[in-house]
């Protein structure tokens, strides 16, 4: 639940900044000479690519809780049997022992969603995020081609 309010304070934090830099580039654009203009229109971009990565970012946020949500209903979601540090942390031996077993569980079966969900945790624990976020999107992308094979609607989030 922190996590989320956390996401959802930056991303309000966010859209305002946007919108307050959007109208700076709007100001600068309405002064109308040439040099005005040109800041404008590099300035109204900046914008544009942060509402673009934080609408990307979000949707993905909301498709991996949604097969995490699933997974859960299912009874499959990965039990953390991680051994941790005195201070919490996750021991890194025990992580990869567990992302062993995981990337051979994807290995026999690499068109399971499933597999693919539990592999991105597991790269998550190992601290391995931009593999992690790979391992998802591929368990997002089986997903929604499963459901759509079997007449579910693919919800467009």
């Amino acid at each position: 639940m922190r996590a989320k309010i956390t996401y959802f304070i930056t991303a309000a934090v966010l859209v305002v900044y946007f919108f307050l830099v959007g109208s700076r580039g709007v100001l600068l654009i309405r002064h109308g000479t040439v040099l005005t203009v040109t800041f404008g229109v590099a300035v109204l971009v900046l914008p544009v690519i942060g509402i673009w990565f934080l609408w990307k970012n979000t949707r993905f946020v909301r498709k991996a809780n949604a097969l995490a949500a699933e997974l859960e209903a299912e009874g499959g979601l990965p039990v953390d049997e991680l051994v941790r540090t005195p201070g919490g942390r996750i021991d890194r031996d025990s992580a990869d022992a567990v992302f062993a077993e995981r990337r051979a569980e994807t290995e026999d079966s690499p068109a399971d969603w499933r597999c693919w969900f539990r592999l991105a945790v597991a790269y998550h624990d190992a601290r391995d995020t931009p593999r992690a976020r790979k391992a998802m999107q591929r368990a997002i992308a089986l997903h929604d081609g499963e459901a759509a094979r079997e007449g579910r609607p693919v919800k467009a989030i």
